[in-house]
């Protein structure tokens, strides 16, 4: 009985430690609300500005990008910032 448990506990040992190396897949545009990240392999291919500065629209934000990492594998880094309103917008004013 207690060979058993320890061959299970062997087994069970082994799963864990194997399954912890595996790699895992990040899409290659990557973001919430207050920023994002998008693949340097897409910097060729796409607008990253207009790509970045769409995702921030929808939250009504403006984007600001923040780095580069330019090498295979790299990383395109932003963030969405809140832009205050102009102060010298008035408010409308409408006579019935």
């Amino acid at each position: 009985m207690r060979r058993m448990f320890t061959a299970a506990m062997v087994a069970i040992g082994t799963l864990v430690a194997g399954g912890a190396a595996q790699a895992h897949y990040v899409a290659p545009f990557t973001a919430n609300d207050t920023g994002g990240i998008i693949s340097y392999s897409l910097a060729g291919q796409t607008d990253i500005h207009a790509l970045a500065a769409d995702h921030c629209a929808r939250y009504g934000k403006a984007v600001r990008l923040t780095g580069v990492q330019a090498t295979q594998g790299g990383y395109i880094s932003f963030r969405c910032v809140w832009v205050p309103p102009p102060r010298f917008v008035t408010a409308l004013r409408v006579r019935y």
